[in-house]
């Protein structure tokens, strides 16, 4: 697994250029069963993939943080929302609330999650590759195959499906 995530970010480079043509033919005229395809190839790969096994996604990116995800985390470690802001998040030049460090002080050294159960919404539904109206999400998922071997995986499939 070190060697795949250490030579991910040259690779997702390498299928930027590729990937970006993809994406923007998916923008301009969507397959109708996309979301459909997607779904089914997002279940398949997570089939297979361990994140336990990875955890890059908390390891170097930060999700945001809505006001549901402070109020529900705060309450987890009865905090008051604000004191728990000031102990782990700050704002980042988009106005929105994200991690004051990576990787995520919640991570543990065993890749396991200490507040999995009331996670932020980004880390629930990341990679975001089962979204529906996937073609809306297509920047973010140029940056996430960079950071997640499965998006990687998705995408290149994706591209095969489609006969891109």
């Amino acid at each position: 697994m070190d060697d795949l995530l250490r030579l991910l970010p040259s690779r997702a480079k390498e299928k930027q250029v590729e990937n970006g043509k993809f994406f923007k033919s998916l923008k301009k005229r969507p397959p109708k069963d996309l979301d459909y395809t997607m779904q089914e190839l997002h279940e398949a790969e997570f089939e297979r993939t361990d994140c336990l096994k990875c955890a890059n996604c908390c390891k170097t990116t930060g999700p945001l943080f809505t006001s549901a995800d402070i109020e529900r985390v705060a309450k987890h470690f009865r905090m008051k929302p604000q004191q728990f802001i000031e102990t782990y998040l700050r704002v980042d030049e988009d106005n929105d609330f994200v991690l004051q460090q990576l990787p995520c002080a919640f991570l543990g050294t065993d890749n396991y999650c200490s507040i999995y159960d009331v996670r932020p919404k980004a880390c629930r539904e990341f990679p975001h590759t089962d979204r529906k109206k996937f073609e809306q999400i297509t920047d973010l998922t140029l940056k996430n195959v960079a950071i997640c071997p499965a998006a990687y995986n998705i995408v290149e499939k994706m591209k095969k499906r489609l006969q891109y």
